[in-house]
């Protein structure tokens, strides 16, 4: 049998990556080839568009040759952990074992092994799993959004360097000794070579025609090239069609598209595909053939529009199914934002490209010219804050210009990498040997220091009374969730290379604190408010209610919702626009039942929200007071 073909299927969230990726392992089955398609993303959603469970193990998704998996990291840390320990349990002794298991208990743990088997599929090691045929033809990885992509893909690299490094010195890596996981470079070898292979291996942006989607494409672009990845395709999706934006408003709307499109044409080298916006949400067997006909079309007839393609469940909400949904007045939220007690933080968070950024950014205005001293910032590895205020943000702190008493920053992974590994060393001269000097520098080269470090960086904006208020633009819904349990996860792993001596101990205790302290900061209403952006949609509806439900399960409250690119009655003036705002409706009204929570509105703008101008318009509709409305 041929060896197998990957696919990866990666761009800005909330630019259609897992509809895309869903089609083309239907297309690929249906054409007789054995197909099997995994998620990578902490906040999956491949069981929602296939409409059945799947879970963490390989599962028939109805069809011939169509398997799907999705990566459950608690499941996958729990299977590395016993993979790497089993062996070790029966020849060491018991209080060795307990170290081992304390370190496993790491958060870098849980990226290893999430890591670890995806490239499983890879190498060609972990495809028989339960069931399963032991090959396949086409393996489609359906990744996280952009940032953490390029941060999956560049780690076969990152660890097969640490691993080999360590073997010369200490034999210990965060992830185990090195004797026991010699053979896993083997794999990151064969994966990092796989990546690299133009035959073997494709790489698909899907974009958006909008200023955003194309930013972030570009700059990924360019790290995808950095680590080799040469076989680069792309599919611009969600184009509106020009028969059905008569009206003024999707006129401008579709004129802007145009012009996204003429620029992606000029400046993204490669085959490219493209697909028009649906009327409805793509669900089901049925709506996945039709888009995979669609995008798979000959050049002449490919992206077509065709109405009669939305499945019946999507044709069923007519504009008399659902009634209007009243939203809270604006008031009450930003009574919510403002700060009573020392510095509040504002997180807003939710499924990749719901319009977090946006979102953020229209706060931040308002809450700075409402005379609060505010810093914006995100902990997202994709970020493009300073494309939206077309300002320069970078890691340091700057004032955002015309706007008094706003700054701006982002997490620069490099920078507070740097910072961190020479804050822990200069630490650990002063209090430890020069063995454990060296055990600690060790243990700092491996990859899993970047999350260690932004977690860091984050804690630090956490605890900051600089501002009266810090605005979080945060990374996607999973990746967001994963950081703030952190502090659960991280807090017995301080000191952790030192546990031996009484010199750790301190320094778990001193750290303990200050996590006991953030953690207590983030579940007071009155310090920290939580809110999730959703659009209107099935998707970003049921992530956001899973997530709001892990985070109180963490004890943190979400205290508010802001509903995203909401259409407005009176631009609707057509079939394809009416069934999509009923959709939205009917999506309005079960997050009222769903969250039991205020929740408002940003309406969908004529135009993309790029530059302070814009933001300002946004954060004018986002707080206007009901009755203005």
């Amino acid at each position: 049998m041929a060896k197998p073909q990957f696919f990866f299927f990666s761009g800005k969230g909330g630019v259609g990556k897992t509809t895309m990726a869903c089609a083309s392992a239907v297309r690929y089955a249906e054409q007789g080839l054995k197909t099997l398609i995994v998620t990578t993303d902490p906040a999956s959603n491949l069981a929602d568009v296939f409409e059945r469970p799947i879970g963490h193990r390989v599962t028939s998704l109805g069809v011939a040759n169509l398997w799907g998996m999705e990566i459950d990291p608690d499941r996958a840390t729990e299977e590395y952990r016993e993979r790497i320990l089993a062996p070790m349990r029966s020849v060491m002794p018991v209080d060795v074992i307990k170290v081992l298991e304390e370190q496993f208990n790491s958060p870098c743990t849980t990226e290893i092994a999430s890591f670890d088997r995806f490239v499983d599929f890879m190498a060609g090691e972990g495809t028989e799993d339960r069931g399963a045929p032991g090959s396949y033809d086409v393996i489609i990885f359906d990744t996280a959004p952009t940032g953490h992509t390029i941060r999956l893909l560049e780690l076969p690299v990152d660890w097969s360097k640490h691993i080999e490094q360590s073997a010369k010195g200490g034999g210990n890596t965060c992830i185990g000794p090195v004797a026991s996981i010699q053979e896993n470079k083997r794999k990151y070898d064969e994966a990092a070579r796989l990546l690299a292979d133009p035959t073997r291996t494709t790489f698909v942006f899907v974009l958006r025609p909008e200023e955003t989607s194309i930013y972030e494409t570009r700059r990924s672009l360019d790290e995808l090239r950095t680590i080799g990845v040469a076989n680069i395709e792309f599919v611009i999706n969600g184009i509106l069609p020009k028969e059905v934006c008569e009206h003024p408003f999707f006129a401008r709307r579709f004129q802007a598209q145009q012009a996204h499109l003429t620029r992606i044409g000029e400046v993204f080298p490669g085959k490219q595909r493209r697909m028009f916006q649906r009327d409805g949400e793509v669900k089901g067997m049925k709506a996945l053939r039709s888009i995979a006909g669609d995008l798979y079309a000959e050049n002449d007839r490919q992206g077509s529009y065709r109405l009669e393609t939305a499945d019946a469940g999507e044709r069923r909400d007519g504009p008399s199914t659902v009634s209007e949904f009243a939203f809270t007045d604006p008031e009450r939220i930003l009574e919510l934002m403002r700060p009573r007690k020392g510095t509040k933080a504002v997180f807003f968070t939710g499924k990749g490209g719901v319009g977090k950024t946006t979102v953020s950014c229209a706060a931040a205005v308002h809450l700075a010219r409402s005379g609060y001293k505010t810093l914006l910032l995100t902990t997202d590895p994709a970020s493009h804050i300073g494309a939206v205020l077309h300002q320069d943000v970078d890691g340091t702190i700057s004032a955002v210009r015309g706007v008094p008493g706003l700054f701006a920053t982002i997490i620069d992974q490099k920078r507070v990498v740097e910072e961190y590994k020479r804050r822990i060393l200069d630490d650990a001269r002063a209090r430890y040997s020069e063995d454990v000097l060296t055990a600690v520098a060790e243990e700092l080269e491996s990859p899993c220091t970047e999350e260690m470090a932004a977690f860091d960086k984050f804690m630090h904006y956490v605890e900051s009374e600089e501002y009266e208020v810090v605005v979080f633009d945060t990374a996607p819904t999973g990746h967001t969730l994963r950081l703030l349990q952190l502090p659960f996860d991280y807090s017995e792993q301080v000191g952790m290379m030192v546990t031996t001596n009484a010199a750790g101990s301190a320094a778990r205790s001193e750290s303990q604190g200050r996590f006991d302290r953030i953690i207590e900061r983030m579940k007071d209403p009155e310090r920290s408010a939580f809110a999730f952006v959703v659009y209107p949609e099935s998707t970003p509806v049921v992530e956001a209610y899973r997530a709001m439900l892990d985070l109180r399960a963490a004890g943190i409250p979400t205290q508010f919702v802001i509903a995203n690119q909401v259409l407005e009655a009176e631009y609707c003036t057509n079939d394809y626009f009416v069934r999509r705002r009923a959709m939205q409706q009917r999506h309005l009204a079960e997050i009222s039942r769903l969250f039991l929570l205020p929740v408002i509105e940003l309406p969908l703008l004529d135009t993309d929200v790029e530059g302070l101008e814009m933001v300002e318009v946004a954060a004018d509709a986002l707080f206007a007071p009901v009755a203005v409305r």
